[in-house]
């Protein structure tokens, strides 16, 4: 259904690692709520672009990828005016890897920063996507957590009200508590209202929620006017919180910090309803700062020339396999959701889904491709415009994983997914532990297979294919 013009609410070159790996394929999401210009109205040529990135948020807590209790009307009303994608994955499941990758366009073994404190280098910054389109004329901002590194580049944009680490989900103001998801909606307004029709924007905002506030028992700290949200439902304890799949689970597993978080967060019945309600209220916050993010666009006249793109820096699990957060390779850890909306869609690409592979690392090149920038080499990632306008005949058929940062209890993993398996090697065990899945017949992890004798055959060749990306991708 058509919307009314007025929203409601390296080492390898280009060439030779697409020969080589495949398409990288991730697009990014537009949110498509506006119609195509006017024929009064004459668009600039380069469009604005508003990214929204969530912190931990998996790829089905959102109404539009299929889940029944989550409240988020604004971003599904964007999604079925957009093209959503419902396989996307992030290469390095932690958030300073993976926004840096986002930012980037590269793996984490070319940008290097698989901890909190790294900072990208002045050069590695110049080639990051919000940085390529100041040089080319664009108004930039940045609200949220950066994510990268302790030194905020705050000189580097025009309007900057970005905090390193975690950052606090309550401030005072003028002697009340003010919920930071609201600080930054009042901020995004502010940019907004300062930015002019003859010089193109990009704005990037990347929210705290859902994300725990660690410190604190209550964990998901969301705003106060929402704790009504969702009183009245039982939250169903999904499928592989079933114990057997935690006791199924390798000793250095049960023991890790994804089980220590699990014991904060889920370890009885009263608290998983509590924290997963939690995590549903954050989420329905962002979905109102959307709503306020298009209302202004409209106010302003901006609508008709503005991408807007959501999407996450990793998943997040909730109680599967007695584990929660991130860090490993299952699905709930490493898929997020990815929408793009650009008004200039033809009515054939609003509300299309698309099934192919994407990740993190194309979000970047995706986003200067789509305003007519060149993509730089140094990026890994490809571009998602041609696969969502039907353009591209063959798209990856795999992808790297890694997660390499330094913590006692997050054994390091690597492994390689294809649509229909998955191989995970935890590199650090002696000897290294292997599992091996069958996404096809098993689509929820139940059963590692790697020890089978008659799936020998695909596991040499995942292993062989996890060796090549280990060279390439430097």
């Amino acid at each position: 259904m058509r919307m009314k013009s007025k929203l409601n609410l390296g080492k390898l070159n280009r060439r030779q690692f697409i020969k080589k790996v495949g398409v990288a394929g991730i697009y990014v999401s537009s949110i498509g709520l506006l119609n195509s210009c006017t024929k009064k109205e004459k668009s600039p040529k380069m469009p604005n672009v508003i990214f929204l990135l969530t912190d931990d948020q998996r790829w089905d807590s959102l109404g539009c990828m299929g889940n029944p209790i989550a409240k988020t009307p604004n971003i599904d009303r964007l999604a079925s005016n957009g093209v959503i994608f419902d396989n996307n994955f992030v290469t390095t499941s932690i958030c300073a890897s993976s926004r840096a990758s986002i930012f980037s366009g590269q793996y984490m073994r070319r940008h290097k920063i698989q901890d909190f404190s790294t900072d990208f280098s002045p050069s590695a910054l110049a080639q990051t996507y919000p940085i390529i389109m100041r040089d080319a004329g664009y108004r930039i901002g940045f609200i949220g957590k950066w994510g990268v590194g302790n030194n905020l580049p705050e000189k580097e944009f025009d309007y900057f009200k970005g905090f390193p680490g975690q950052g606090q989900y309550f401030h005072e103001e003028n002697g009340k508590q003010v919920h930071l998801t609201n600080i930054m909606g009042r901020q995004a307004i502010e940019f907004l209202d300062g930015c002019s029709k003859n010089k193109p924007f990009c704005l990037s905002i990347s929210f705290k929620a859902p994300h725990v506030q660690d410190e604190d028992p209550r964990q998901f700290l969301y705003d106060p006017i929402h704790k009504e949200l969702f009183k009245d439902i039982t939250i169903p304890i999904p499928k592989m919180a079933d114990p057997k799949y935690f006791n199924a689970l390798p000793e250095f597993l049960k023991k890790s910090e994804g089980r220590e978080r699990w014991k904060i967060l889920f370890n009885t019945p009263e608290k998983y309803q509590e924290m997963v309600k939690g995590y549903y209220r954050l989420i329905y916050g962002v979905d109102e700062v959307a709503k306020k993010i298009i209302d202004e666009l409209n106010k302003l006249k901006l609508d008709s020339n503005t991408i807007i793109i959501l999407s996450s820096d990793n998943g997040f699990f909730l109680g599967e396999r007695g584990l929660s957060h991130k860090w490993f390779m299952y699905e709930e850890s490493i898929r997020t959701p990815l929408i793009i909306y650009d008004p200039r869609f033809p009515e054939n690409l609003r509300g299309k889904r698309m099934k192919e592979m994407t990740l993190n690392i194309n979000i970047a090149p995706t986003i200067l491709d789509l305003i007519g920038l060149d993509i730089p080499t140094t990026m890994q990632g490809n571009s998602l415009r041609e696969l969502m306008y039907g353009k591209k005949e063959q798209w990856r058929q795999d992808f790297f994983y890694e997660h390499l940062f330094e913590h006692p209890l997050i054994p390091k993993s690597e492994g390689v997914r294809t649509e229909r398996w998955k191989y995970i090697r935890y590199i650090d065990q002696k000897p290294v532990y292997e599992e091996l899945y069958d996404l096809k017949n098993d689509p929820y992890e139940e059963r590692n297979i790697v020890k089978i004798k008659y799936n020998k055959e695909i596991l040499d060749s995942l292993h062989k294919r996890w060796s090549e990306f280990r060279e390439i991708l430097q």
